[in-house]
């Protein structure tokens, strides 16, 4: 653990969600044909879509999104039972579809209601098909039959733009000239900038202070003690840029 110095403050637990409002979407290479697959409905060709993505990429602004859009309703792993005995023909959102959690013979029937033409269904997961934990496989041959969307972050512009989004969210102000220091040390996946932000954002609250490169550099450093020796950056963190 590496020892906190100055002014300190109690940090307040403020519970801030990100926006989730379609504006805010950042579009970028990595995800924009999963978001023109949204955004086209309700003229999909196919009643099922799949969106598999790392955790933080995106999936659930998109899933979002596509509730605004067409009124969908989101299935809990402790709804899917009902709305699948309901027989209705509403579009749904199933998030995280692969944990594991959701009744399969209630999956089962809600893809087929999606297969005859009753409702349209948005899928997400984590994982490629073949991962998922189905005891069998009628639901798996059936989610293959849909067209699946993989999320990437695939360049340090999306980086940027998702530490950007995030302090707007929380309303910092954050000189991008530490973002770009962020981005050219971290390990570069969506769930990290989401880590990072937070604890940064933690981090100048205890001190009382803005963001600046010293907490940024702390940030990092506190990142790679937690992963140990098999997670250490080749980078200087005192070296310019």
């Amino acid at each position: 653990m590496l020892p906190d110095t100055g002014p300190r403050q109690l940090p307040l637990d403020l519970h801030l969600e990100p926006s989730h409002a379609e504006d805010d979407f950042l579009v970028g290479e990595g995800n924009s044909l999963a978001h023109a697959r949204i955004t086209a409905w309700p003229h999909w060709p196919d009643a099922v879509t799949l969106i598999i993505g790392p955790a933080a990429s995106g999936k659930s602004h998109l899933a979002r999104i596509f509730a605004d859009r067409s009124g969908a309703r989101f299935v809990t792993p402790e709804t899917i039972a009902t709305i699948a005995g309901e027989n209705g023909k509403g579009p749904l959102a199933i998030e995280d579809v692969d944990s594991g959690a959701y009744d399969e013979p209630s999956l089962f029937h809600l893809l087929n209601q999606a297969m005859r033409g009753d409702r349209t269904l948005l899928l997400t997961a984590r994982e490629e098909v073949a991962h998922w934990p189905l005891a069998t496989d009628d639901v798996r041959s059936r989610v293959r039959r849909a067209p699946m969307f993989r999320l990437e972050v695939s360049d340090d512009i999306e980086l940027s733009h998702m530490f950007a989004k995030l302090f707007g969210d929380r309303q910092i102000k954050v000189d991008p000239k530490i973002i770009h220091y962020l981005v050219a040390r971290m390990e570069r996946s969506p769930e990290e900038v989401g880590i990072l932000a937070d604890l940064m954002d933690r981090l100048a609250l205890a001190r009382g202070t803005a963001i600046t490169r010293s907490i940024a550099t702390e940030a990092l450093a506190r990142r790679q003690a937690e992963r140990g020796p098999s997670g250490q950056q080749d980078w200087d963190a005192d070296a310019d840029e």
